[in-house]
């Protein structure tokens, strides 16, 4: 099979893979289990999957130097944090839409390089934001007789900025630049694990899973949009590059809207399509540009 070839299937499944969130987690909602517990969860599987799967499996060395903790340590409480905004915004606005409004941070990353980092904004990228927030606003009022949920929607808007924090942080900050990609996953799972430990007041909290169904939703949590997201978004971007695996990227919220309406009886209106459509499009435009993603 081509290097090509390879790359893309890998991003195939690392985007479908992270669009299941909702599939997983909706369930566990119905059946009384909270955001903090499902994510407690969620993470602790994937860290004890994760960290055996690259101990022993790939002999990967876990150490962490000082220099090397302080940045990761916060680059796995924003992107905890970031898990922990979308899973919520799950209760008030429906998934397939929420994860498409989550498909614009790449536009957030292009605000925040230009601001902080003295990247120039090009037409291009002004247009893309333009096609982004119209789409916004199709969503917004994309269900008929209603308006969608504003707590909801910042909610979104919020995870997708912490998320644009989490990927500009790895990008530029030195001390993380040279740790291999698997490493940096297992430390940023297990950082953010303290946030539910936290809120969770040290696990007195914590919820329960008393059903086989619901075990394996929380396994489908760590296994599917987790471990074989980070897992194969890494094999895609060193086969392929970082622009064409962020293009597969399209698939998340289309996955997560075709599981919606499929399962969870979710609408799909004329409005939420040509608002999908529009950030879709704007989104590309984005990460398709080099100096952005590379």
């Amino acid at each position: 099979m081509k290097r090509q070839t390879i790359g893309v299937f890998n991003g195939i499944v690392a985007a479908a893979s992270y669009g299941t969130n909702p599939l997983f987690a909706l369930p566990l909602y119905a059946r009384g289990i909270g955001v903090n517990s499902v994510l407690f969860y969620r993470y602790a599987i994937a860290v004890l999957i994760y960290g055996l799967w690259i101990k022993f499996y790939k002999k990967i060395s876990l150490n962490l130097s000082i220099e090397e903790f302080f940045p990761i340590f916060f680059l796995g409480i924003f992107f905890s944090l970031s898990s922990l905004t979308l899973f919520d915004a799950f209760q008030y606005i429906e998934a397939g839409v929420a994860c498409t409004i989550l498909f614009i941070y790449p536009v957030i990353v292009a605000l925040i390089m230009a601001v902080f980092f003295k990247e120039k904004i090009t037409k291009t990228v002004i247009f893309s934001i333009l096609l982004t927030f119209t789409g916004i606003c199709l969503l917004y009022g994309g269900k008929p007789g209603t308006t969608l949920n504003l707590h909801g929607v910042l909610l979104v808007l919020a995870s997708a900025l912490l998320y644009a924090l989490y990927i500009v942080g790895v990008k530029n900050i030195k001390a993380v630049k040279h740790i291999r990609p698997e490493k940096l996953s297992f430390y940023v799972m297990l950082f953010g694990l303290l946030v539910y430990i936290y809120n969770l007041k040290f696990c007195t909290q914590l919820q329960i899973l008393n059903t086989p169904f619901m075990w394996l939703c929380t396994i489908a949590l760590a296994l599917f949009p987790t471990i074989i997201s980070l897992e194969t978004i890494t094999i895609s971007i060193k086969l392929i590059g970082s622009t064409t695996t962020a293009i597969l990227g399209a698939l998340e919220p289309l996955t997560a809207i075709f599981f919606g309406v499929l399962l969870f009886n979710e609408q799909l209106t004329t409005k939420i399509v040509t608002g999908i459509v529009l950030i879709l499009t704007g989104v590309i435009m984005i990460v398709t540009r080099k100096k952005v993603l590379r």
